[in-house]
């Protein structure tokens, strides 16, 4: 989740042959590595969707593309049986949804320069036609259950806060731009910057095309997503509508839309959020995911069902003690599927009406490629074949069907890359914590020439979140630094997610804390293994990881050198310039930074600062929104100040999320962290502090 640029990385001493050009007497054989050059060339699957008689699978890929330092996104289609492709032809398609009888494929499609539109394909002919000319990008879309109509969530530019009356500019005088004035509560996104006034409301528009029809107005978010009753009569939303809605973000509602005259009937009255409707398909019952909010710091989302009206609502997942998201009903409305992560691992399980789970496919993948975060997209057609987005250590997101056997790879889409390249060794690693005798799951990485008689420098590498998970999947990072020659380790400490409530919680109102100690631990469990050389210790995190980086310099000497990325470093200022600043007090602190200053200070990595000698480098993104800059740079400030070795990497344009999404920012901040870490590798060995 994560350059000054590639030239920050010639600054600080790293050598990056496979990023200029050489002269043809000099050009060397194709590394059998990985190379930083290679990120420009990964591909991805994400968002499945299988035709309703389970025949076809439409799915979006995203490829790199060198020349436009990014990727560029087209809806592809498999045949199931034979596993042959084909593209829609569409550049810039995205978010296929196939019509109930499956003679039809909507999608998302932009023009060059435009915004994007809902397009529909007629799969006898192929033809193609646009059937919108929103002044807006559309979010979530699905089509009637009669194939007539397609439903549709998108912004609606609002008025805004107004404070008196600009003056009247002379014709040609050419004057700043006039002020701008915020009442907003939810008013600046990671990613997005700071918002227009608007909110997202509720559409129709005619398949065959036509004038789009908007369904709900107000001063109120009506969701992200939508879906239709069996009957086609109403549309199912999850929306933020209760009395001050802006400040009680966990407390979203779900809604029936009637499609006719936009009535809405609230379904859900509980206090914690209700959202991801979905009709059973004899209309008898929704199913639904959310929880009843209890202010913790983690709380899983559990699969409910309820009838159209809203009564007899009831949790099937209780027994779970895991997240699930994604509810989709079986074709014979009968069981519900649904995705959740198991250690680190994530699955699809069928959820029968009675609370029965089972497990049916496992090994998702299909996410943020320069870390293993664990995720991964399912889709269930109506004839019950299921197709996944599916991935290993080795493998960024396939696409895959679930066979009598298991899971069946149906592309490989990085073989030509990949298939001639020795990889990092992904294996488990087991852990147990000093702080209590926790079970802790880790994975090392060793480098593609690894010897087992040989000692190498080790990396440990922290998630974010902190309530999140890393998994046994793709990671360009990791990669990378392997193929530099570190042992890389990564897991998941206390605070992870998919391992139950009960984990997660161990660090509610108390982190950082014990994560410390496990952190510690993992590193100890990899020099036993021994192939790691103690006096060559690294680490590095982003977000919450930068965060236990931070914190990790403040209780230690026992690293050589460290680099935390997108840090919160004091939990004071962090919980009110943050763009959640709604939630992040309120459930991981329970009280306000002026009401329990102590608090925030006790948690906070600057309170730890005047015992760092640890040489930290600091980087950000520029227009990260969540950890803003002024974090990482309050860090810096102080290590300056104290004269320990650092320097601040900012990160152009980069939003939080998105602070490795251009490759070559990604190459650049990959470059930085192994030239630190190499400057400081032959250093005279650290010493741990008591």
């Amino acid at each position: 989740m994560i350059r000054r640029s590639l030239l920050l990385a010639l600054l600080l001493g790293t050598a990056t042959p496979a990023l200029a050009a050489e002269p043809a007497s000099k050009q060397t054989a194709p590394s059998r590595t990985f190379t930083p050059r290679d990120v420009f060339s990964l591909s991805q699957a994400s968002d499945v969707q299988v035709s309703p008689d389970g025949k076809r699978i439409a799915y979006t890929r995203s490829s790199g593309d060198i020349m436009i330092d990014g990727e560029r996104n087209e809806v592809w289609l498999i045949d199931v049986a034979s596993g042959k492709q084909t593209p829609l032809g569409i550049a810039g398609s995205s978010r296929p949804r196939w019509s109930p009888d499956g003679s039809r494929l909507a999608f998302a499609a932009r023009a060059e320069g435009q915004k994007p539109q809902i397009a529909v394909r007629w799969m006898d002919t192929g033809t193609v036609a646009t059937i919108t000319a929103l002044p807006e990008s559309p979010s979530d879309m699905a089509w009637s259950p009669d194939g007539r109509t397609i439903g549709f969530t998108m912004f609606e530019p609002g008025e805004g806060t107004k404070l008196g009356s600009p003056a009247a500019k002379p014709e040609g005088a050419k004057w700043a731009e006039p002020i701008k004035v915020i009442g907003a509560v939810r008013y600046r996104a990671d990613g997005a910057g700071y918002l227009r006034p608007g909110y997202t409301h509720v559409f129709t528009v005619p398949a065959d095309g036509g004038a789009a029809g908007q369904l709900t107005f107000g001063d109120f978010e009506d969701g992200r997503s939508v879906t239709w009753s069996a009957d086609g009569r109403r549309l199912l939303i999850s929306a933020w509508r209760g009395k001050d809605a802006e400040r009680d973000a966990l407390n979203n509602d779900i809604y029936a839309v009637d499609v006719q005259s936009g009535a809405l009937t609230q379904l859900t009255t509980r206090a914690g959020p209700d959202e991801e409707p979905v009709a059973s398909p004899d209309g008898r019952l929704v199913a639904y995911t959310g929880f009843d909010d209890k202010l913790l710091g983690y709380q899983n989302h559990q699969l409910s069902v309820m009838n159209p009206d809203g009564s007899g609502a009831r949790v099937l997942t209780g027994g779970l003690d895991r997240d699930v998201g994604n509810p989709q009903w079986a074709g014979d409305g009968r069981s519900i599927y649904v995705s959740y992560a198991d250690h680190g691992v994530t699955k699809v399980a069928r959820v029968g009406l009675d609370g029965s789970v089972g497990t049916v496919a496992s090994g998702l993948a299909s996410g943020e490629l320069d870390r293993p975060y664990s995720s991964g997209d399912f889709n269930v057609s109506k004839s019950g074949t299921i197709a996944v987005t599916m991935g290993d250590a080795t493998h960024p997101g396939d696409v895959g069907v679930v066979s009598r056997g298991g899971l069946r790879r149906l592309t490989d889409l990085n073989a030509g890359l990949l298939a001639a390249k020795t990889l990092g060794k992904v294996s488990p690693l087991a852990v147990t914590s000093s702080a209590g005798g926790l079970p802790i799951d880790a994975w090392m990485v060793t480098p593609p020439s690894f010897d087992p008689a040989k000692k190498y420098p080790l990396i440990l590498e922290i998630h974010g979140g902190p309530f999140a998970s890393y998994g046994p999947v793709w990671s360009t990072d990791d990669q990378l630094y392997a193929a530099a020659g570190y042992v890389v380790v990564y897991t998941n400490p206390r605070g992870s997610t998919s391992y139950g409530e009960e984990f997660a919680n161990k660090i509610h109102h108390n982190y950082p804390s014990e994560d410390y100690d496990d952190l510690m631990s993992v590193v100890d469990a990899a020099i036993a293994k021994g192939n790691v050389d103690p006096n060559a210790l690294f680490v590095t995190g982003g977000s919450g990881g930068g965060l236990l980086t931070s914190w990790i310099v403040g209780k230690t000497d026992r690293f050589k050198a460290a680099v935390t990325q997108k840090p919160v470093i004091n939990w004071a200022s962090e919980v009110l310039t943050t763009d959640g600043y709604t939630t992040m007090a309120k459930y991981w602190f329970g009280k306000m930074p002026w009401e329990d200053p102590q608090q925030y200070w006790r948690r906070s990595p600057l309170s730890l600062v005047g015992n760092v000698k640890t040489p930290t480098a600091v980087m950000v993104g520029e227009d990260d929104h969540r950890t803003p800059p002024g974090e990482a740079e309050q860090f810096y400030a102080a290590l300056q100040i104290r004269g320990v070795p650092t320097v601040l990497i900012r990160v152009p344009g980069a939003s939080h999320g998105g602070l490795a999404d251009r490759p070559s920012q990604l190459i650049g901040e990959n470059a930085a962290i192994l030239a630190w870490f190499d400057r400081y590798k032959d250093a005279n060995p650290a010493v741990s502090r008591p």
